[in-house]
């Protein structure tokens, strides 16, 4: 299915789909920022510094061009998400469950929940919490953002969206171009989670051990082997479990330090904010396929482990003064 293919109708007649963002980190603050510029009403669910902020200010939407304020509604409630066409799922991986859980009872009847979180399972388990009734479709998410401070989101590169196939995939897909945002409507959406998978276990875990950004750790000696061996059993993986990644996903991992050199992983961002990580839904959900396979997967093991003592210690986290 292309973006081109006539547009059904959403839980609402409304010529431009109302969003809600379940989750407004810095990924969700983007893109909801960018939909609330190009007209869209869009309500912002998050935290309560970030919400404070952004309905005193707006939401700071800086980027390597621009840097304004976006009006748009924020929340701290899931309720937030009643009367939205289409709510993006921008939580933890940890989280999902639970969010899936509170905003259950109020989302709208038809409204799509498009998952834009890492890893490569979030849709299935949002849509054994959900049930029939609301349609869920995956969505992979190529973008490097950072909250800089409440209601402050920064923009370091790209912004594409690829999401699969749903009764609502192409009018969402329509509203989400004309906002700005390259999206494609994929029927391999599996393949295309998997290949932001194995983006993710090259770089996620080596940038939050040493707390530095992709392109310093493609410069040191033996970083682009690791990264290999790491690619090696993703993939060994992902062919046992029957996934079809597309493209070439060696070219793609190389090019992440080239396009995102500044850019420190989530998983890093975490680690120093003192956050539990989603490294067990990254390189841990590997390690569990390929026990469940039959195929070792010993460096991603290891880099599991390493960020786990890490979180577990406090090595990088806020200091006490």
């Amino acid at each position: 299915m292309s973006v081109t293919d006539p547009p059904p109708v959403l839980a609402s007649n409304a010529t431009r789909p109302h969003f809600a963002v379940m989750g407004a980190g810095a990924v969700g603050c983007y893109f909801g920022a960018l939909l609330a510029r190009a007209g869209h009403t869009v309500t912002l669910i998050g935290r309560s510094d970030h919400v404070q902020a952004i309905r005193a200010y707006g939401l700071r939407l800086q980027t390597a061009t621009h840097d304004s304020q976006v009006r748009l509604q924020a929340s701290t409630e899931a309720q937030a998400v009643a009367g939205a066409d289409v709510v993006l799922l921008c939580v933890k991986s940890t989280d999902t469950e639970t969010a899936a859980l509170q905003i259950r009872p109020h989302l709208a009847p038809g409204a799509l929940v498009l998952t834009l979180q890492n890893g490569v399972d979030n849709d299935e388990r949002t849509r054994a919490v959900l049930g029939p009734a609301h349609p869920v479709a995956a969505a992979v998410v190529y973008v490097a953002t950072a909250m800089a401070g409440p209601g402050h989101v920064r923009h370091f590169g790209r912004g594409e969206l690829v999401i699969g196939p749903s009764p609502a995939s192409a009018r969402v897909a329509h509203a989400l171009c004309a906002a700005g945002i390259t999206t494609e409507v994929s029927d391999n959406v599996r393949g295309a989670l998997w290949a932001k998978l194995v983006i993710n276990c090259a770089y996620n875990a080596l940038s939050a051990i040493v707390q530095q950004p992709y392109g310093w750790l493609v410069r040191h000696s033996g970083t682009t082997e690791v990264i290999d061996d790491l690619v090696a059993e993703c993939l060994a993986v992902a062919h046992a479990d029957g996934v079809h990644i597309p493209g070439d996903i060696h070219a793609a991992v190389r090019g992440i330090a080239q396009t995102m050199p500044e850019q420190r992983s989530s998983t890093a961002q975490d680690l120093a904010r003192g956050k539990p990580s989603e490294i067990g839904h990254l390189n841990g959900y590997v390690v569990q396929r390929g026990a469940a396979l039959g195929v070792a997967t010993p460096v991603n093991r290891a880099l599991l482990v390493l960020v786990q003592m890490a979180e577990a210690s406090g090595l990088h986290g806020p200091r006490t003064p």
